[in-house]
């Protein structure tokens, strides 16, 4: 789309379904559709009824008929098992096929769920590919899940088939899946009919007769599947997240707008070519694994890169720029913590000078918020645009962003820089008013949502309604709180109930982060609100030091207190910091500030069911200690 970066956002604001009809051209449709938008029953929007589609074709079957038959279309890469494994076009097709296949001689048909509890390996994407095959609905669950939190997902999506694996590999740690999985169907109230069990080298799972089946044995009987047309307003997924009151959001995607939404993005958000090299370094059970792993990178015929590995450790900090150079990545998409180990264990960059990043041309970071620090790092050391956007599981891909690929805009580092076309954004306060430029208020996008948003919770219209919809009326509410510059820029500074009040004064916890992570010692941190029968509230510091960093703890902690005062004033009252050898973390990287909270606090809290290591709550508890928190 040409013209400038406003120029196409104007096109866009001026004409809404104009825009997405001419984006929709890119897609491979059955049937075209009645009209682009049904807005007949708000808030329940829906893009292109009447439509007919199929994403598995879009994926992969039109790019080997269209000459692409014989590219890389995925590469495994597992340095934890050593392993690399490459299917082009036309191979990735077949195993597809083959697995819809399997599907549907376990009596899978179009609308029935499937549940997939998968590791980092190739399988799980050609699982994924195989529902969207056959019209099934796939409900991909981060592997390696406690039985219980399984459990939740089974009873809301009713699955008809499981699919899993004997093992997950966690750095040096192998994880059995198979008890796991058998707890979980024990204690749910919906039971499978049937499991397909992909069996790894490592761990040989025990098959239940009668309910449990081996992939590979499935796989060599299997007759190849076609693809099945589905309505474009059907769901493609349904993908949890967590909820306030503990039981799990079921987000439904749908097949059209994805698909319109997700091929749109690729060239005018991550400035990449059919042909090119795609790695985003997460996981399929989190929403960038969806987006950016399995379906964007193949809707636009790239090759996408499936790691099985970490961002440090797997073998050393250079893990990143091996990937790269290894396969001639264009465009890293991954989240900011990976990119804070990285610093971290080798700050200054000696492990990048080992390799050749020749065909590398930018670094997209989003998941939590970018620290101007981690960017500007990362900036240096790699020579490229380092791009923060900013989107959520809801919205399935990217609600602001530095559009590269229509045009680079300033980088402001602490800003993911626009809303992109298809979203109008606003701030309100509390009262739902528009605030001034540059005033913090709760961010939020004017209904319709753009094309590959989330049209509902599964099976919970009223849900959807009162966790997004029900804040503001008209409005989706993305619980995130920021400002909008006097440029336009979007600065995400907290989740809502990050937003700590100090005596009265309004303050952001990210805005403090951003004066912590500046201090040259300083490899990550967090600041939380902890209770203060005086002011309320109160900021505390969490510091992780970079490596090798030897001076007293106390000096550094004096040093933050200073800067703190000096970027933010003494109405911050920021006087508690400690010093953590690490930060507790969901498996997609985002740190637990809630649940630190609740320690510090004295709250009684549940184990985050996504953390990566319950462990380290532990040390900070004592860390909190030291302080005195929690109060008595």
């Amino acid at each position: 789309m040409a013209g400038s970066f406003d120029q196409v956002y104007a096109s866009w604001k001026a004409d809404p379904q104009g825009f997405w009809a001419k984006a929709a051209e890119e897609i491979d449709w059955y049937e075209k559709w009645d009209k682009v938008l049904d807005d007949s029953n708000p808030p329940f929007y829906r893009w292109f009824p009447g439509a007919v589609v199929n994403t598995c074709y879009n994926a992969i079957d039109r790019h080997v008929e269209q000459g692409r038959a014989d590219q890389l279309a995925l590469i495994y890469d597992s340095p934890v098992t050593g392993t690399v494994k490459k299917y082009t076009y036309s191979e990735l097709k077949d195993e597809v096929a083959r697995f819809a296949g399997v599907l549907k001689g376990q009596g899978v048909e179009k609308g029935d769920r499937v549940i997939v509890y998968m590791p980092m390996v190739p399988e799980a994407a050609i699982a994924m590919l195989a529902c969207a095959r056959i019209g099934a609905i796939h409900s991909v669950v981060f592997g390696g899940f406690a039985s219980n939190e399984l459990a939740t997902r089974i009873n809301d999506a009713a699955p008809k088939v499981i699919i899993s694996a004997s093992c997950g590999i966690e750095g040096s740690r192998v994880i059995p899946y198979k008890p796991l999985l058998d707890e979980a169907i024990d204690i749910s109230s919906a039971k499978p009919q049937s499991c397909i069990i992909f069996q790894r080298p490592q761990v040989t799972a025990e098959l239940v007769e009668g309910r449990d089946y081996s992939w590979s044995e499935l796989m060599e009987k299997a007759e190849p599947a076609d693809c099945v047309p589905v309505a474009a307003t059907d769901p493609l997924y349904i993908l949890y997240t967590s909820g306030t009151t503990g039981v799990p959001k079921g987000v439904v995607r749908d097949n059209g707008g994805h698909l319109v939404a997700l091929k749109w993005s690729m060239k005018n958000i991550y400035n990449v070519n059919p042909g090119d090299v795609y790695w985003a370094a997460s996981d399929v059970g989190w929403v960038v694994g969806h987006s950016y792993i399995v379906y964007a990178p193949l809707f636009h015929g790239c090759t996408t890169i499936f790691y099985e590995g970490k961002p440090v450790g797997t073998p050393d900090p250079g893990a990143f720029w091996r990937v790269i150079s290894d396969y001639n990545v264009s465009a890293l998409f991954t989240a900011p913590t990976a990119f804070r180990a990285i610093k971290r264990e080798d700050p200054n960059g000696e492990y990048l000078k080992k390799y050749d990043l020749g065909k590398f041309h930018t670094l997209f970071l989003a998941g939590e918020r970018s620290d101007p620090d981690t960017l500007s790092w990362a900036g240096n050391m790699l020579g490229v645009p380092v791009i923060d956007h900013w989107w959520q599981t809801e919205t399935g891909w990217s609600i602001t962003a530095n559009c590269t690929g229509i045009e680079l805009l300033p980088i402001k580092p602490g800003s993911a820089t626009k809303p992109v076309p298809g979203y109008d954004l606003q701030v309100l306060d509390e009262e739902g008013n528009q605030v001034d430029s540059g005033t913090i208020g709760s961010i939020v996008i004017k209904l319709p949502m753009a094309p590959g948003n989330l049209p509902t919770l599964w099976n919970n219209d009223e849900g959807y309604v009162k966790s997004y919809l029900s804040g503001f009326p008209g409005y989706y509410t993305t619980a995130d709180a920021g400002y909008i510059d006097q440029d336009g820029y979007v600065w995400i500074m907290a989740r809502t109930d990050d937003i700590i009040n100090v005596a009265g004064h309004r303050l952001s916890t990210g805005g403090m982060e951003g004066v912590l992570s500046d201090h040259p010692d300083v490899a990550e941190c967090a600041v939380i609100g902890v209770a203060d029968q005086l002011k309320g509230e109160l900021p505390l510091g969490m510091v992780v030091l970079k490596a090798g960093v030897a001076r007293p703890d106390e000096d550094i902690i004096k040093e933050l207190v200073k800067m703190v005062r000096q970027e933010i004033g003494a109405v911050a009252s920021f006087k508690l910091a400690v010093v953590v050898q690490r930060l507790p973390k969901t498996r997609s990287g985002k740190t637990l500030r809630g649940t630190m909270k609740k320690i510090a606090d004295g709250v009684e809290y549940k184990m985050p069911p996504t953390i990566d290591d319950p462990a380290i709550l532990g040390e900070i508890a004592e860390a909190l200690a030291t302080l005195g928190y929690p109060k008595q």
